[in-house]
């Protein structure tokens, strides 16, 4: 087996994403040469790595112990480079950092912008995902860094205190629920909904709560921003459900009305989480630092 870094950052990339397709794209390849690359590997090996199916791939119990072995190696050479990088004049380094949706369009920027210019050498590779599969892939050592919503069960993970947000739901100013100071989520799903795309980890929260309600989530649209999301809902659209971070936002630009979301997991507290924060790379802790120095 000859197995180069490309090819256990591609089997990582396409492990995480469930497919080959989005795999090459997270690993900069192009699809037949990602193709390739993971038939080689399986040749070499003499053992299939993935089962493919028309819902993606899965991986056979070689193509688990590999993946395990491939986190390890990635990890150790990641380190590697960021210790070595002393001796050459400057820190650098990436740091793998997964959050929700509320973290990554509403905070994040502004702490990540003043992270990157105070650590030129460094480099985010920043994922959307849910918080609890944000608490098991750090769990895992997938990632270096998460944000999760505080209602998620971190195990043994270490944690600390990020930002401190809330869901409410936004309507056009005639909407029948435009009058209502608080509603519920299940109140919510009786009219059309403008949600995110479906691949955001709110939309996919959102249409687990709805399935918990044995209500259907009447999505009309989907698109990529809460501010887009608040334009359409102006408009008349449907309702939507976005931070109140956004919402007052919007609300100053837009004629818009704010309701109160009643349902106990509305109410968002973030945290940051770490496998141990003294074992991560020095940019790592930086970044966990910042982190915390932004809470606000």
């Amino acid at each position: 087996m000859r197995f180069d870094l490309t090819d256990l950052r591609l089997f990582r990339d396409v492990a995480d994403a469930g497919s080959i397709t989005a795999g090459a794209e997270r690993s900069a390849l192009a699809l037949a040469a990602a193709s390739m690359r993971i038939r080689q590997m399986e040749a070499d090996l003499g053992a299939a790595l993935l089962t493919r199916s028309r819902a993606g791939v899965a991986l056979t119990p070689a193509g688990y112990t590999l993946l395990k072995h491939a986190r390890l190696v990635l990890s150790q050479t990641a380190r590697m480079r960021e210790d070595l990088a002393a001796f050459a004049g400057g820190q650098a380094g990436e740091v793998r950092l997964l959050a929700n949706t509320n973290a990554l369009t509403e905070f994040l920027p502004e702490v990540l912008s003043a992270f990157l210019a105070a650590h030129p050498g460094v480099s985010v590779d920043l994922e959307e995902r849910l918080s609890d599969e944000i608490v098991g892939l750090i769990a895992e050592g997938v990632a270096d860094v998460g944000i999760v919503a505080g209602t998620v069960d971190v195990g043994a993970l270490e944690t600390y205190p990020f930002r401190l947000d809330r869901f409410v739901v936004v309507a056009a100013p005639d909407h029948p629920l435009a009058a209502r100071p608080r509603v519920t989520f299940a109140e919510a799903l009786d009219y059309d909904v403008v949600g995110l795309e479906r691949s955001s980890s709110l939309q996919r929260f959102l249409v687990g709560k709805a399935a918990r309600e044995g209500r259907p989530m009447r999505a009309r649209v989907h698109l990529r921003s809460f501010d887009a999301v608040c334009r359409l809902v102006e408009s008349g659209v449907g309702v939507g459900v976005v931070p109140a971070t956004t919402a007052a936002r919007a609300a100053r630009a837009m004629s818009l009305a704010v309701i109160d979301l009643a349902d106990d997991w509305a109410i968002r507290e973030l945290r940051i989480v770490v496998r141990a924060l003294g074992d991560l790379r020095p940019s790592a802790r930086d970044l966990v630092e910042s982190l915390r120095s932004a809470r606000a």
